[in-house]
């Protein structure tokens, strides 16, 4: 997966990597994958779903349904374990759950507008007692590489309290 985002970004007219840059392009930087931060979460899943309007990096704001409260433990930088929450946020129309969040690491490891993880459970989540969240394949939005893209911040309750060493780290294109 690595390996074909690196192409996409380095080649694929829809990249947001300037086209300018993309000739120096050598691929996202990565925390080692590690196996502590794949972990199960309990998914309370809300009936009535709140609206929620994230600000986005331009100022605007974009709409999203909170569907979901997933729960769950991660260790802190003395390997004890912290309960933590995260907010699964769908967009009108999406199957998809979009997990905006802060940790630790953002701003000075990871991009300062925070990572995404997008989650694709198997059939109803109101059937689902637990999904598997893997920070491993946490994301920089493209707003990173480029001002053309608008990217929704997370909210102030998507902000954990513990350093994520997983997934993609800051990119550094200039």
């Amino acid at each position: 997966m690595r390996a074909e985002k690196n192409e996409f970004l380095a080649s694929d007219p829809q990249s947001p990597v300037d086209p300018a840059l993309r000739d120096d392009f050598d691929g996202l930087d990565y925390f080692d994958p590690d196996p502590a931060y794949r972990v199960e979460a309990a998914v309370e899943v809300h009936d009535d779903p709140d609206t929620v309007e994230l600000t986005v990096r331009n100022g605007t704001a974009e709409r999203f349904h909170r569907v979901a409260t997933f729960s769950f433990t991660l260790p802190n930088a003395e390997g004890e374990p912290v309960e933590e929450t995260l907010e699964a946020l769908r967009a009108e129309g999406s199957a998809t759950l979009f997990v905006p969040f802060r940790d630790k690491t953002t701003g000075q490891q990871t991009y300062d507008g925070g990572r995404y993880m997008d989650l694709h459970p198997d059939g109803d989540l109101a059937d689902i007692d637990a999904v598997t969240l893997d920070f491993n394949l946490a994301y920089t939005p493209f707003c990173a590489f480029a001002d053309a893209f608008a990217c929704p911040l997370p909210p102030t309750e998507n902000w954990l309290e513990v350093a994520i060493p997983a997934g993609e780290r800051g990119p550094e294109i200039a």
